[in-house]
């Protein structure tokens, strides 16, 4: 090899150790200044970390002792907390007063309604809570605005705001009764879906608008209301439809029953009697039993003509089993007569 070659490997060989020591040194340097406890020892390393190129990052300051330190998760949380600070409260109907100022309430009623601001429509709503318990005429004349206004506050993804409009809903069906008849098929499918869903806060509040509903509107109405809801594509809609089909019909009475018809009664629940959800079943179970203990109580003129024929040509069969087979399938007779078998 020549003197020019290896001139030039001790050259290569050189700059390597002088890379190394110099690496060495930085790394001796960043752990005197990690380990350093005072000012002095500090400062001498920033002078130290200069001289070698290195960039020393100010710390942020310290408190001083015993001041009191506010945590990143508080700072991150503090606008979401200002935000919700006022407390939503849920009066009952029966511990609400009444409002020394209607008149003028009532005049920015609709707007304060149909505020983007949720709580500005929760006070609107406990507003049209007091007028329509207090002061019911006064609501009449924008009864069916404020009923939509309501209805759009139930669907509202907003817990608090879909309570305190569920609340609402049941004030105005003690106060209106079949004066919102007209206006009820928009809520009263907002009142199934928020009765079905998984929220139990919601849930429940809306169970008790419904329970609240079919005891202020007449049964009859309620009935025709409700059937299409018997048979809707939701399961959990069917279920709470029937329900509240079980709560009119018990209001009815035998003479009620009469009058509506035995037959479309005892076919619909009937139907219910094998859906999937128990609740469901409950509720067709109850109808029918109320539906045989009425069938017993009639007088005879609400049989048919065709009950008694058959009755005639078979006196040994009952007449309740006579009027099931009569008026639906053998096997759907059979389920509604194991039912009142069970109960008697």
């Amino acid at each position: 090899m020549s003197q020019m070659a290896l001139r030039n490997v001790n050259a290569v060989l050189l700059t390597e150790r002088r890379n190394r020591s110099n690496s060495g040194k930085k790394r001796a340097m960043k752990v005197e200044l990690l380990s350093g406890c005072n000012d002095e020892n500090l400062d001498l390393s920033r002078g130290v970390a200069a001289a070698n190129g290195c960039h020393f990052q100010q710390p942020p300051p310290l408190p001083a002792y015993g001041a009191p330190q506010e945590s990143t998760l508080a700072m991150e949380t503090a606008p979401a907390t200002e935000l919700g600070s006022a407390e939503l409260e849920y009066v009952v109907s029966e511990d609400l007063k009444e409002l020394v100022d209607a008149h003028v309430q009532l005049t920015t009623l609709l707007e304060r309604l149909d505020s983007k601001e949720w709580l500005v429509v929760c006070e609107a709503l406990t507003h049209t809570r007091q007028l329509s318990i207090f002061h019911t005429k006064l609501l009449l004349p924008i009864l069916d605005v404020v009923v939509g206004l309501v209805i759009k506050s139930v669907k509202n993804p907003r817990s608090a705001l879909c309570k305190t409009a569920l609340m609402t809903s049941t004030d105005l069906f003690k106060a209106y009764r079949d004066q919102l008849l007209d206006l009820l098929d928009p809520l009263l499918l907002q009142l199934l879906l928020k009765a079905s869903q998984d929220k139990r806060f919601v849930c429940e509040e809306a169970e008790r608008t419904l329970r609240g509903m079919t005891t202020s509107i007449s049964p009859q109405p309620m009935l025709q209301k409700l059937q299409p809801y018997v048979n809707h594509r939701n399961p959990r809609v069917r279920a709470k439809a029937a329900m509240c089909m079980y709560n009119s019909v018990s209001r009815l009475g035998a003479d009620g029953i009469k009058q509506y018809g035995m037959e479309p009664l005892i076919q619909l629940a009937a139907a219910q009697l094998n859906d999937r959800l128990p609740e469901a079943r409950e509720a067709a179970r109850k109808l029918v039993i109320d539906l045989h203990t009425a069938y017993c109580k009639c007088s005879p003129d609400v049989r048919s003509k065709t009950d008694f024929d058959a009755a005639d040509s078979d006196k040994k069969r009952d007449p309740w089993e006579q009027f099931c087979l009569s008026k639906l399938s053998p096997i759907t007779a059979q389920a509604v007569l194991r039912v009142t078998c069970i109960a008697t």
